[in-house]
């Protein structure tokens, strides 16, 4: 009997490591468990609508999947339908790439008002995830302040800036598009603790906000260092090409376009005002010392009526996986998280990066999973027989991969023309189109 492994997770992480151990191990057997009945994790829920050229990358992971000795397992959760327990004692190897889908907390006053979501919700809903699909968020006013220098900050500018004739070729879902497109803002504020050479955006990104159609990006000259320095020639370039887009919002005016995007550098959120929901947000300046935003005392505020965090994510506990709490991932030594067991992706260092850099933690934890199992024997571990029992006893039903090509297909057939697709937000919806209901089993 050949080796089996289990790969939990269907997003890039897992999907890369699957096809690295698909093609080097001879005679594996690869059973890919996802909870979701759809593919491709953060590529699907995470990317923003309007890059569909990053969402090419499905191709390849779509024939990883159709490999002969590559099964996908959807719509199957650990912890509910098979237990971490099970799991270890079937396979040879058992990889958790799970991601990290739970917002960072700000920790100040008034962030748990109405008004006030987390990126990884927000951008969930808009992108279709079922577990946001119900968020609701409501966009009353004429400001929104997001918080925080990433990429996915400046994702959240642009959808929120975009016209509906500059978001018609994305995949934006129906329900997102009807509070979008119906929203009268005026204003955006883009806040950083920190200084432009401290943001983590790339210049591709930051310079999209330059060729917005209805929206200006702002940005006080005064904020903007002269050069940027540091011992990374790398690193040096992208923080000058920064500094360079910065410079030529420096110089545009506020009453150029009808929105306006304010990029506030050095200055920390203290509280989110407001009684019954959002009604403002109070910030503090801060000074520079060290790469660190340090608090000044000196305090503004700005009369925003929603908030969008957008500060880092956390992963979930699995029962029996060692998990750290504070840090919101998976325990583990280079990938290793004891024997026969492994993570990987954010899951495993934190919600770092973008795909390419999933891929390399990916090539580097499959590279140790073959390690440890060459020259192993060929056990007797039943892997996929074994799952397969397990859930025909608990009524489980998993979606195949031929079952998800169904439900793209679906969505392609029903989406608008010049759209890629129309997704389906609730996994009753899409066991519907397969003719199940959904389970609700758990793990003994």
């Amino acid at each position: 009997m050949g080796k089996s492994v289990a790969v939990i997770g269907a997003g890039p992480a897992g999907l890369y490591l699957a096809e690295v151990l698909a093609k080097k191990l001879a005679g594996v057997q690869v059973d890919i468990i996802e909870r979701l009945p759809t593919p491709f994790g953060l590529v699907r829920g995470g990317v923003a609508p309007d890059h569909q050229g990053t969402k090419n990358i499905v191709r390849q992971f779509e024939r990883t999947l159709q490999r002969d000795n590559v099964r996908f397992h959807g719509n199957v959760e650990v912890g509910r339908d098979v237990s971490y327990l099970e799991l270890k004692q079937a396979y040879d190897a058992v990889v958790f790439a799970t991601g990290a889908l739970r917002d960072r907390r700000l920790g100040i006053p008034g962030e748990t008002l109405p008004g006030v979501y987390g990126s990884g919700a927000f951008v969930g809903w808009y992108n279709g995830l079922p577990d946001f699909r119900d968020l609701a968020p409501e966009l009353p006013g004429s400001a929104v302040a997001i918080i925080g220098n990433g990429n996915v900050a400046l994702d959240l500018v642009r959808i929120l800036a975009k016209s509906e004739a500059e978001l018609a070729s994305s995949d934006l879902c129906a329900h997102a598009r009807a509070v979008l497109f119906s929203a009268r803002l005026t204003d955006i504020y883009l806040i950083g603790r920190r200084g432009p050479l401290e943001a983590t955006f790339t210049p591709e990104s930051l310079a999209e906000l330059g060729a917005l159609g209805r929206a200006v990006p702002l940005v006080d000259s005064a904020r903007i260092p002269a050069a940027a320095a540091g011992p990374d020639p790398k690193e040096q370039k992208i923080k000058e090409q920064n500094l360079e887009l910065l410079r030529g919002f420096a110089a545009n005016r506020p009453e150029a376009k009808p929105l306006r995007i304010h990029l506030l550098f050095q200055a920390a959120p203290v509280s989110v005002l407001g009684t019954e929901r959002v009604e403002g947000l109070r910030l503090e300046h801060t000074r520079l010392e060290g790469g660190r935003g340090e608090p000044t005392g000196e305090t503004f505020e700005l009369p925003v009526s929603t908030v969008i965090t957008a500060i880092g994510y956390r992963s979930t506990a699995i029962p029996g996986l060692p998990f750290d709490e504070r840090q919101g991932r998976v325990v583990s030594t280079g990938g290793r998280v004891e024997p026969g067991v492994y993570a990987t992706g954010w899951c495993r260092r934190g919600p770092q990066g973008v795909i390419p850099a999933n891929r390399a933690d990916a090539l580097g934890v499959a590279e140790r999973v073959l390690e440890d199992l060459d020259g192993q024997p060929a056990g007797d571990r039943p892997g996929r027989q074994a799952l397969e029992r397990l859930l025909a006893e608990r009524g489980v039903e998993p979606v195949s991969f031929a079952d998800w090509q169904t439900i793209s297909a679906a969505e392609s057939g029903r989406a608008e023309p010049g759209r890629p697709r129309e997704k389906y937000t609730r996994v009753e919806e899409m066991l519907a189109l397969l003719g199940r209901e959904r389970t609700s089993a758990r793990a003994g």
